[in-house]
Parts: structure tokens; C-alpha cells; sequence
């Protein structure tokens, strides 16, 4: 018997509301009474011993351990729901994957190669949610997650899908033909364009060159993503530094060119990985196999 969990009703009531921010509307949702739904959420918050919203007037908030449980709660409800849903449908409707993965590594490498994935495995449904920052696999509802990095995040296990290799400079055919960029001096007189989340990759390069890194290197525009800084670049707004492999599209069409073979090689690299304790699914086996068996100049489907 598991005396240790609550009661199914006193976690969707308390899941809607902390979702919803009011115990009206969470009653609307779930066709009970708003009293109903505050009766729900006080007898677990009197099985837990903590509170889990603060109560100001009319105002409804989460604790911060009620925001951390709401996000626990939900991730297991939703795989409730899923599971629950194959189930009944018998595997006809196939396996759904839920995965977090970096935008641009998902726009640029991965998506064009999941044509291949879904040949072999027309049954399982791949969803992607862009995640550009660590989390946890506890308080989020996905079954897996592609990251850059160089090591496992705690608590999980899969493989390397590669490593990133050479970053070099990138720009548009306009702006390299209004620019000399062959040595310092050329590049001194560019605007460089900078992705946020990599504040030191133009320094590394710089480093690398055996060239100084200029004050006024430094200034030019930041920007999160690199899909907003190659486009900058293929705009005609400065000089950016991006990993080749992810540029190969703007290569091909010539909206970028790389003004000077200089390249910054990065260790790091794409990781796949998933939550090393509990059960997981066999669609989860299927992508991890086919993802950690492809390499950086894999053959898109046409």
C-alpha cells in the first residue's frame, strides 16, 4: 500500500489552481465548486505540513515550495495522461516523445534529419520544446534533452551526439567584399557580432590568432540565440563567429560566406540525455539509439 501519496483529486486541484492562479477558474476547469477546490488544496497542504499558496486578500500566490511541487506534480500528471492514452488506444496511436533541445541545434541540425527517424519509426511522435538553459527532469515534463555542454548534467545518463568542432567567422558576400578581412588590421575596423550565451568565444578566437582582442571588438551587438546572430550577419550588420556545422544551410544558399579560414576548435559538444532512475519508454530507446549513431556531416533527407 503507498501511504505516501496524496490523494489523485487534491493534486489536480491543487495542479489547476497553482496553473491557473485562482481557485475560481481551476473550479471552472475541473466542474467543481471554488470551495470545493479551496477544501481540496487545504487538506493537502494539512497531509504535507507546508503551505502552498499565500492567501493576500484576494490574491493567490504560490510559496516557493508550492512552485516547486506545482512543477513536480504537473510533469507527473501530464505523463499520467500520456501514458494513459497509449494505453487505451492500445499502441495504435504510437508513442509520443517529449524532448527539450537548444533552438538552434534543433532548427539547423537536428530537424532536417528527422525525416529519417520518422521512416524508421512511423509510430513515435517526437515533440521539441526549445530550452536554451540547464534544468531539472524532476520539474519538467520531458523524457529526454539535447544540451551543449562538456559533461552530464546530475541525476542522468545517455551519449555524446558529437562534438561542435571549429567556429569560424561569418558574414555576408556584401560585407566581406566592402571589408578586408584577412588580418587584424581588417577585422579591427568590423563590427563583431556576439552571441550572449558565448561571451568569450570571440576572445578565444582572438586569443587563437595570436591577434588582441580590441575594446571595440567588444562592443558590438549581443544577441541570445544563434540563429538571430547569423541572421544579423547574413543582414549585413557586422562579422559573427558561429560553428560551422550549424551554418551549412546559409553556406549552400550564400546568404553567408566565411571571410578568412581561422577557426576557434571547441571541445564541447551536444549531448543526449535522460533521467537515469525510473522507468522510460521504448520510444526513448529508439531515439537515443538512431540520435547517438549520427555524426556531424550525417546526409539530410532530401
Amino acid at each position: 500500500m503507498r501511504k505516501d501519496i496524496p490523494n489523485l483529486n487534491a493534486l489536480l486541484a491543487f495542479e489547476a489552481a497553482a496553473r491557473l492562479g485562482s481557485f475560481t477558474r481551476a473550479a471552472d476547469e475541473l466542474a467543481l465548486t471554488q470551495s470545493a477546490v479551496g477544501r481540496q488544496v487545504a487538506l493537502l497542504e494539512q497531509r504535507l505540513g507546508v503551505a502552498l499558496f499565500t492567501r493576500v486578500r484576494r490574491r493567490l500566490e504560490l510559496t516557493e515550495t508550492g512552485r516547486e511541487y506545482a512543477a513536480r506534480v504537473r510533469r507527473h500528471l501530464d505523463h499520467i495522461e500520456r501514458d494513459t492514452q497509449e494505453i487505451s488506444a492500445g499502441r495504435t496511436q504510437g508513442y509520443t516523445l517529449e524532448l527539450a533541445v537548444v533552438p538552434t541545434f534543433a532548427t539547423q541540425w537536428l530537424i532536417p534529419r528527422l525525416p529519417d527517424f520518422a521512416r524508421l519509426h512511423p509510430e513515435i511522435t517526437v515533440n521539441l520544446s526549445a530550452r536554451s538553459q540547464p534544468f531539472s527532469f524532476q520539474d519538467c515534463a520531458y523524457d529526454a534533452a539535447i544540451y551543449f555542454g562538456d559533461q552530464f548534467w546530475p541525476g542522468t545518463r545517455g551519449g555524446v551526439i558529437f562534438r561542435e568542432g571549429g567556429m569560424v567567422p561569418v558574414c555576408s558576400p556584401a560585407f566581406r567584399a566592402a571589408h578586408a578581412l584577412a588580418d587584424a588590421e581588417g577585422f579591427a575596423q568590423c563590427r563583431h557580432l556576439h552571441l550572449s550565451t558565448r561571451p568569450q568565444a570571440w576572445r578565444d578566437w582572438y586569443a587563437v590568432q595570436g591577434w588582441d582582442y580590441s575594446v571595440a571588438a567588444a562592443r558590438g551587438p549581443r544577441y541570445e540565440l544563434f540563429t538571430m546572430m547569423t541572421a544579423a550577419a547574413a543582414a549585413g550588420l557586422g562579422v559573427g563567429l558561429a560553428p560551422r556545422l550549424l551554418i551549412e544551410r546559409e553556406l549552400e544558399t550564400g546568404q553567408l560566406v566565411i571571410p578568412v579560414e581561422r577557426v576557434l576548435d571547441v571541445s564541447q559538444g551536444y549531448y543526449f540525455a535522460y533521467p537515469e532512475d525510473g522507468p522510460h519508454a521504448p520510444a526513448l530507446d529508439a531515439f537515443r539509439d538512431w540520435v547517438l549513431g549520427l555524426s556531424p556531416d550525417t546526409a539530410r533527407e532530401p
